[in-house]
C-alpha cells in the first residue's frame, strides 16, 4: 500500500510562514492539508491542543467528515510546507488509501483521548465533594453519541402532530 505522501504527490503544494493560520476554528472551507514539512500548532479556543511535526498528518478532515465548521485553529509554527486539497469532502470519497490512513489517525486519536479520560474519570470516581463531579461528567462523555444534524439532513417533522 502507498504511503499518504506518495499518493498525494500530484496535489499543489503551498508553503506558509511561521504565524500563518492554516485552517481557522469556525470555518467552513472544507479543505484538507497533507504536512510536508515543518511544525503546526492545533488550537481549540486560547488552548493548545497539540503540536504536530509528522509528514502526512492531515488537518481538516474532522469538520469534513462531521459536515460542520472547523474544530479547531492550525497556525504554522515553523515554516510549513503541505499539499492542499480544496474539495476535501471529494477528495476523501475518492481517494481510499487516505481515507483509509484518516479512519487509522481519527481511531487512534480516540484512543488516546478515550485513555486519557478513563484515567482522570478513575482518579476521581470516589470524592464526594465537588470533584466527585468530574467523575459523572466524564463518565457522560464517554457514554455520548452525538446526534447527527447537518444542513443536509432535512428536519423531521414532530410525530405529535
Amino acid at each position: 500500500m502507498k504511503s499518504v505522501l506518495e499518493v498525494c504527490a500530484y496535489l499543489p503544494e503551498a508553503t506558509y510562514p511561521p504565524g500563518e493560520i492554516l485552517i481557522r476554528e469556525g470555518s467552513s472551507e472544507g479543505r484538507i492539508f497533507v504536512l510536508l514539512e515543518g511544525t503546526v500548532v492545533v488550537m481549540k479556543g486560547n488552548v493548545r491542543v497539540t503540536r504536530v511535526r509528522t509528514p502526512g498528518a492531515l488537518f481538516g478532515e474532522m469538520s469534513i467528515l462531521l459536515e460542520m465548521p472547523a474544530t479547531a485553529t492550525v497556525v504554522a509554527e515553523t515554516e510549513v510546507k503541505v499539499r492542499q486539497v480544496e474539495d476535501g469532502g471529494a477528495f476523501l470519497a475518492s481517494t481510499p488509501e487516505v481515507a483509509l490512513h484518516t479512519a487509522r489517525l481519527l481511531a487512534q486519536r480516540l484512543h488516546d483521548t478515550t485513555t486519557y479520560l478513563a484515567d482522570v474519570k478513575a482518579q476521581f470516581e470516589n470524592k464526594t465533594d465537588h470533584f466527585g463531579m468530574v467523575d459523572r461528567i466524564i463518565g457522560s462523555l464517554l457514554n455520548q453519541q452525538a446526534a447527527k444534524t447537518t444542513a443536509k439532513t432535512p428536519e423531521k417533522s414532530d410525530p405529535r402532530l
